[in-house]
């Protein structure tokens, strides 16, 4: 999956990306630093596909990629071209969710773009763009589709009343994604590519030296924000993060044990945006070759888990032996699993779950 980085300038969007990504990309103190989007792909750290490996260490350890892109900083105006907005704009319509950095750490020697640190302030105004731009998309949609209504045929008419519900949600200053859509009208949202509709975690930047205070107020104002608008907040110092990426494994651990700190920020992150893209994750270990960790929709069916691994298997599906890692890795080995009589047949209408081991059995 894609995710990309959004906010202001110099919020510390990319020395977030290089703490992810150990990337490179430039981190200066001045606005439209980054131009063209960086990318950087960060395989998920997930101990149960390092423990299927153990059982299985002459195999291939394939994890999930999540591909991050570090998006330009957008300005008040993008959508009017303000900044190179629209390209920047342009941008972001391809990913499936949106971590926005807000700045929430006071450092002189580190200039904000509007003069002071006010995270509400600061995310209205991407969100502000954000709207802007898609109601711009869905007003020259509205326009197409009146031409159509003439025809008389209904498939126009059910269009222009959706086109109608979300430009006026948009005229009231409320993100898409805060809408109870039916199926018909999510089709409409990923067919224009709506901004608003994406997922969207809000990522506190904050000071080194407030990493352990429980409250602070900068933070404290976006949470109460993000609140309101049913939109989760992360707390993190992408400069300890960069300093954390900096280290072999061993040594990272110490050092977030040292900070007082349960887990990285990168963890958090990909946690957080399983849970917003409601994704599990189940593995493979059949075969000479690999053992594979793949993500699904919740929900998702055992063909559909299969054409995961190669589209041939969905069409070929025929069955899925299906056993739990907590109980596989109990058990200590496939055959060991075999034996006791822990792995079972699922067939066609079988919804994945998170954690299971499936072998698919297929015929093309």
């Amino acid at each position: 999956m894609q995710i990309g980085i959004i906010g202001l300038p110099n919020v510390g969007k990319s020395t977030f990306f290089n703490a992810l990504t150990r990337a490179g990309a430039d981190a200066e103190n001045y606005p439209f630093c980054t131009v063209d989007p960086n990318r950087g792909v960060v395989y998920v750290p997930d101990d149960r596909l390092d423990k299927l490996h153990k059982m299985n260490p002459e195999k291939k350890k394939t994890p999930v990629a999540i591909e991050f892109v570090d998006i330009a900083g957008l300005v008040e105006g993008a959508s009017r071209g303000e900044g190179l907005g629209n390209q920047f704009l342009s941008q972001i319509r391809g990913v499936e969710a949106l971590v926005h950095v807000v700045r929430c750490f006071q450092n002189k020697n580190i200039s904000h773009v509007l003069g002071k640190v006010d995270p509400v302030r600061d995310v209205e105004i991407i969100k502000t763009e954000l709207i802007m731009a898609d109601l711009e998309v869905l007003e020259k949609q509205s326009k197409k589709n009146e031409r159509m209504l003439k025809s008389g045929e209904k498939k126009y008419q059910e269009k222009q009343k959706i086109l109608e519900k979300f430009i006026d949600h948009l005229e009231a200053g409320t993100a898409i994604r805060e809408l109870s859509l039916n199926d018909r009208e999510k089709e409409y949202v990923n067919e224009f590519q709506l901004l608003t509709a994406k997922p969207i975690i809000y990522l506190a930047n904050i000071d080194e030296e407030d990493i352990n205070r429980s409250s602070i107020e900068p933070v404290r104002a976006l949470e109460t924000y993000a609140a309101e608008h049913q939109t989760q907040v992360l707390k993190l110092s992408a400069r300890i993060e960069a300093d954390i990426a900096e280290l072999d494994e061993e040594s990272a651990e110490l050092f977030i044990e040292e900070m007082n700190l349960t887990e990285s920020g990168l963890k958090r992150v990909i946690k957080t945006s399983y849970e917003l893209l409601d994704l599990i994750t189940f593995f493979t270990t059949a075969g000479k070759k690999e053992v594979r960790a793949s993500t699904i929709k919740r929900g998702a069916s055992a063909p559909e888990a299969a054409g995961k691994i190669h589209s041939d298997m969905q069409k070929g599906f025929i069955k899925a032996e299906v056993i739990n890692f907590d109980q596989l890795y109990e058990a200590g080995s496939v055959n060991r699993a075999r034996e006791e009589g822990l792995i079972r047949m699922e067939g066609k209408d079988y919804i994945v779950q998170d954690g299971d081991v499936c072998f698919f059995k297929f015929n093309i």
